[in-house]
C-alpha cells in the first residue's frame, strides 16, 4: 500500500497511471483519495493515503504533483469520509464531526492538495452535523468553506447521484431534484454513473427548469460553463 511507503512513491506511482490514462485518451482522474482515518472498519480505510492528517495531506499533494501536466487531480471525498464507518454507496453516513473537528483531522489533506494544484474536488454524499445538516453534496456551506477556507476556485463535481437514490430516502428520489439541488449548492457539474434507467435527459431538462423559474440564476450556468471551457484549454496548452 502507498501509505506504508514514503510520499515519493505516491508520486511515481500517479504518474505512471497518469501517463497511461493520458496515452488512452483520458484527460482526468478521479483517483486521489483525501480521506483520512484509523479505523480499520471504516469503509474508506483501504483507499486511503495516510492514516493521520500530516501523512496523508503528504501523500495527496505527491499524487497531485505525479499527475501534473498529465490529467487533471480530482481530491475526493470533501470534506472527508474518514469519520464514519458508513458506506455512502448505499446510505448517507452521519457524523456528529464539527468545524473545529474537521479542520484539524480532514482538512489538512485537501489543503495541502488544493495548494499542490488540483484541478477538481468531489464532493461526498455524507453529512458532517456539527457544520450542517445536508449531504457535503448539496450544501452551500460546505462549498463556501471549501472556497473561502481552502482557498480552491476549482472545478466541483458530485459523487455519483445514483448512490442517493440509492439510499432510498424519499428525499433523494428524483435524480432532477438532486441536480438541481447541486448546482445551487455550488457544484460545477454533476456525476451519474450510466446504468439502463439513466437518461441523461431527465437531469438537463430538470436544471433547465430551474433556471426558467429563478432557481438557479443563469449567470450560474454561465460560469459553471466557461470554467470547464478554460480547464478544457488548458489541456490543450
Amino acid at each position: 500500500m502507498l501509505r506504508s511507503q514514503p510520499p515519493a512513491a505516491t508520486e511515481a506511482a500517479f504518474a505512471q497511471r497518469a501517463e497511461l490514462l493520458r496515452q488512452a485518451g483520458v484527460n482526468l482522474n478521479f483517483g486521489t483519495i483525501a480521506d483520512v482515518t484509523a479505523d480499520p472498519h471504516s469503509f474508506i480505510s483501504d483507499r486511503i493515503l495516510g492514516t493521520d492528517p500530516e501523512s496523508s495531506a503528504a501523500r495527496v499533494a505527491a499524487s497531485v504533483a505525479g499527475e501534473r501536466g498529465r490529467v487533471l487531480s480530482t481530491l475526493k471525498h470533501f470534506p472527508g469520509h474518514g469519520e464514519t464507518e458508513a458506506d455512502s454507496h448505499h446510505s448517507v453516513p452521519t457524523a456528529a464531526v464539527d468545524h473545529a473537528r474537521w479542520a484539524t483531522q480532514d482538512a489538512p489533506s485537501f489543503r495541502a492538495g488544493v495548494a499542490a494544484g488540483a484541478e477538481v474536488v468531489m464532493f461526498g454524499h455524507l453529512v458532517y452535523s456539527g457544520v450542517d445538516a445536508a449531504p457535503a453534496s448539496l450544501s452551500p456551506t460546505w462549498h463556501r468553506i471549501l472556497t473561502d477556507e481552502l482557498g480552491f476556485r476549482g472545478i466541483t463535481i458530485t459523487d455519483d447521484l445514483r448512490m442517493l437514490q440509492d439510499t432510498g430516502l424519499a428525499q433523494y428520489a428524483d435524480a432532477g431534484a438532486d441536480a438541481v439541488a447541486a448546482i445551487a449548492a455550488g457544484n460545477t457539474m454533476v456525476l451519474m454513473i450510466q446504468g439502463a434507467d439513466t437518461d441523461p435527459t431527465t437531469l438537463i431538462d430538470a436544471v433547465t427548469a430551474a433556471v426558467e423559474d429563478g432557481r438557479i440564476p443563469p449567470s450560474v450556468i454561465d460560469t459553471d460553463a466557461r470554467a470547464l471551457l478554460d480547464v478544457r484549454r488548458s489541456l490543450a496548452q
